[in-house]
């Protein structure tokens, strides 16, 4: 349960509020809409839902939205509202044409999820413009600074984690290891939870470096241990294409076989966990609040179960580790 603050309505609350959905969607996005929305609405406040993100800011496509609109979605995976990736909306002219666009339609503040390419959209659109904008943590990597948890993430999580589960059965019947590739460009997040969830052998991530003979030497450890011959070794993908199976064509120069599974964008889909679904309808329905109290520029996320707001121009600025202690944990369990 998390610590939801009690905020004091401004008397210039907003008499219109727009939102959207950018970047790569993740499960929880559409419960997150949905509390924005019978939030908004309870208030009193007009609420119209953008199309494609930033894209369709740009050139206005909105739909005002009611109750109805927002019945029977908090089981469904990916955004009602779909989603973009608006390399158009990084040039201040675009920008500004997207705030001339709300201002026309007498929209007073925006309410934008996504990941930190997104809000880093939003704080530019604020600063250059006075649009009042909230920002949500949208993404399956858990890689954004303030905030705990993103929306999507557990799902992400448990997803893989279900395909790996399902590998292991096939790893043990043929005393195979397999590398699975899990989503992580930067962040090795869902590869050290999953790795944890589903007792690889070994987590491979992009902040640390583990050389080939490390894993070579775990998994002989393992087998003087009686442990078999069988082994999941959870890879995060990495900036660099084709990671994993270059590192299996290295594991096999040390006399390893290694069968690669790349379990891809199956992690951003499917019905989002009761615990995402939960966690976007708090931050929706407080992200309205927040604007109703007059606070701008900022990202509400949740720390230490509490929900809590962060400035976007902290989040632009920093970066969320992934934690040495946690990482150290995966390490210890697969000995």
């Amino acid at each position: 349960m998390y610590k939801i603050p009690s905020l004091p309505t401004n008397k210039t609350k907003p008499q219109a509020i727009a939102i959207l959905t950018s970047g790569g969607d993740s499960p929880g996005m559409n419960p997150a809409i949905r509390g924005v929305v019978r939030a908004a609405l309870h208030k009193g406040i007009k609420v119209y839902g953008i199309n494609k993100g930033y894209s369709g800011l740009i050139i206005g496509d909105m739909v005002e939205m009611d109750s109805a609109s927002v019945t029977n979605i908090v089981q469904r995976g990916g955004t009602l509202l779909k989603s973009d990736r608006c390399l158009a909306f990084k040039d201040p002219t675009v920008r500004h044409q997207a705030a001339l666009v709300l201002k026309e339609k007498n929209i007073d503040a925006l309410v934008v999820i996504g990941g930190d390419g997104s809000l880093t959209g939003a704080h530019l659109l604020t600063q250059e413009n006075n649009i009042k904008v909230i920002g949500l943590p949208g993404t399956i990597d858990n890689d954004i600074y303030g905030t705990d948890d993103t929306i999507g993430f557990d799902t992400a999580v448990n997803t893989a984690l279900d395909a790996i589960d399902k590998i292991r059965d096939t790893a043990l019947s043929h005393e195979s290891l397999f590398l699975v590739e899990v989503m992580g460009r930067n962040s090795g997040f869902i590869a050290t939870h999953v790795g944890i969830a589903c007792g690889a052998e070994m987590v491979v991530v992009p902040e640390y470096e583990i050389k080939p003979e490390t894993i070579c030497f775990q998994l002989a450890n393992n087998r003087l241990l009686g442990k078999g011959a069988s082994g999941i070794i959870v890879v995060a993908e990495g900036q660099t294409p084709g990671l994993t199976t270059h590192l299996a064509n290295v594991l096999a120069q040390h006399k390893l076989e290694a069968k690669v599974c790349i379990l891809g964008h199956i992690q951003r889909g499917g019905s989002p966990s009761g615990h995402d679904r939960v966690l976007a309808s708090c931050l929706g329905s407080t992200a309205v609040n927040y604007l109703c109290a007059g606070y701008n520029d900022v990202m509400i996320g949740v720390r230490d179960n509490a929900i809590t707001e962060t400035p976007l121009k902290d989040i632009i600025e920093k970066n969320k580790k992934l934690d040495d202690t946690f990482f150290e944990l995966a390490l210890l369990l697969h000995k």
